[in-house]
């Protein structure tokens, strides 16, 4: 079963809601692990629910829409054909996931798997549960060379493997560059800036506008920064310098100038700061936007859920002066996690073990909704042929990240947080570098805090440079 929740689902409805997602049944103590021995048995709790026919339901929490039509279909699948008695049950979130999780523990209500985007943050609260006492040799051996610390685990406690890494571009549409006579993407923010000017002017007639992203919450704005200030850049991601171990977010300066100037233009989409992705989307399949930046998921995006007739590409994405000095940071690394108030660890275990499979993985890398990084499924799978994947397939200029302390960062960060004060900027204009300052500023004191208690020990690499990932994941 599939539930949808939206932006403005939090609070007391959100509580409400929550209920129909707890799980049911009891295969284990929420604060007890099997073995790696006993891994794939079940509880005599559980033996009795299977002898008597009782399913024990799994609730299962994910941020991501761009794969939910075939994770439904792979769940409906397990379903149907697990012996274990086990019923999944999925809900896809909006963009207040976090938000969400954290209503959710407080509130004693929280799902037995959950996605993973905050390593740190979810084990200083004792969100997820190790993973270790489940695993097999087979399963630490499949995983062991591509394990990264704060990303999959903390100090040999493991939470989440990886499975699939995002490649983000500029995505386009064809027929409005054409319309606007334009040859080819951008390759400089000047050209990102002129050419949405362009199609804009082409298009507006016909509600067309040259750019957009999804202003309603920080990652309109994270989305496009994490992209270009990586390409841009040989120092850091997400505004953390590594080589100095400090925030500086002068980093992201070019490209939040850039969209407060295509505002500033009118030549984004009307409306924009209060579009969430999936309006963007479907604006997009429309033939309403010439551009935006996002990630390799959106093959699958406007195969599934969003058809759309518009001839559509991706490229790499525009840097202040047009070359590529960095690497492309690939989002991921984590994926999902059992949740430390589940009842039915085992069971969500087996869960786990479905996901993760070769065969899963393969389909789900084969059709397009991400990069792969497991090495057997890599060895095993085809070339994607969903269409528009091509221009997400891996280059020499996408690289996976270390971790940084972002999210450590901001649980003891003062004040608004960076994505919502540069979306602000980039809306209403504003003193930018004023802006930047203040935000290293508190940053950097909270980053201090997080490491005095322990919360990171992510520490300064004065050896890193991103243009040595270059060549890293190309396939």
């Amino acid at each position: 079963m599939l539930k949808q929740w939206g932006y403005t689902a939090l609070g007391a409805t959100l509580i409400v809601g929550l209920a129909a997602c707890s799980s049911s049944g009891n295969d284990g103590a929420a604060s007890s692990a099997p073995s790696a021995s006993n891994s794939g048995t079940a509880s005599a709790s559980a033996s009795g629910q299977a002898a008597s026919g009782a399913k024990t339901k799994i609730a299962y929490w994910t941020p991501d829409r761009h794969d939910a039509v075939f994770m439904q279909a792979k769940i409906d699948e397990f379903n149907k054909t697990n012996t274990d008695n086990i019923e999944v049950e999925m809900t896809v979130m909006a963009d207040n996931y976090p938000d969400a999780v954290d209503i959710a523990f407080a509130s004693k209500q929280a799902p037995d798997v959950l996605q993973i985007n905050n390593l740190d943050t979810y084990v200083k609260k004792g969100y997820i549960t190790p993973l270790n006492a489940y695993m097999d040799d087979a399963t630490k051996k499949r995983f062991e060379s591509i394990l990264i610390e704060n990303k999959n685990m903390i100090d040999g406690q493991i939470y989440s493997f990886p499975n699939i890494g995002q490649t983000w571009r500029l995505i386009y549409n064809k027929d409005l560059f054409a319309k606007a006579g334009i040859a080819e993407p951008p390759k400089t923010l000047a050209e990102l800036v002129e050419d949405a000017k362009k199609i804009t002017a082409a298009g507006k007639a016909d509600g067309a506008y040259g750019f957009a992203s999804n202003f309603k919450s920080s990652s309109g704005f994270w989305r496009p920064s994490i992209t270009v200030s990586t390409a841009s850049g040989t120092t850091g991601a997400e505004g953390y310098n590594f080589q100095s171990g400090q925030f500086d977010f002068s980093s992201v300066k070019d490209i939040a100038l850039a969209l407060r100037q295509m505002k500033e233009d009118g030549s984004m989409l009307p409306g924009v700061e209060s579009l969430d992705m999936d309006p963007l989307r479907a604006q997009f399949a429309q033939g309403k936007i010439g551009m935006y930046i996002n990630h390799s998921g959106e093959p699958g995006v406007y195969k599934d859920q969003f058809p759309t007739t518009v001839n559509w590409a991706a490229a790499l994405p525009p840097t202040a002066d047009g070359q590529i000095h960095g690497a492309i940071n690939v989002v991921g690394g984590s994926y999902i996690g059992i949740s430390n108030d589940s009842p039915n660890k085992e069971k969500a275990w087996k869960f786990l073990q479905y996901v993760y499979s070769l065969d899963l993985q393969k389909e789900y890398y084969e059709s397009g909704y991400g990069v792969s990084l497991i090495p057997d499924v890599i060895e095993a799978a085809s070339t994607p042929s969903l269409p528009g994947i091509e221009g997400f397939l891996p280059t020499k200029y996408d690289a996976l990240y270390p971790a940084t302390p972002l999210s450590a960062t901001e649980a003891d960060l003062e004040g608004t947080k960076y994505g919502d004060v540069l979306t602000k900027y980039v809306i209403v204009g504003g003193d930018l570098d004023k802006t930047i300052a203040d935000l290293n500023t508190r940053y950097n004191a909270a980053l201090a805090k997080a490491r005095a208690d322990g919360t990171t020990k992510i520490e300064a690499d004065p050896s890193f440079d991103a243009s040595k990932l270059q060549g890293t994941l190309a396939q």
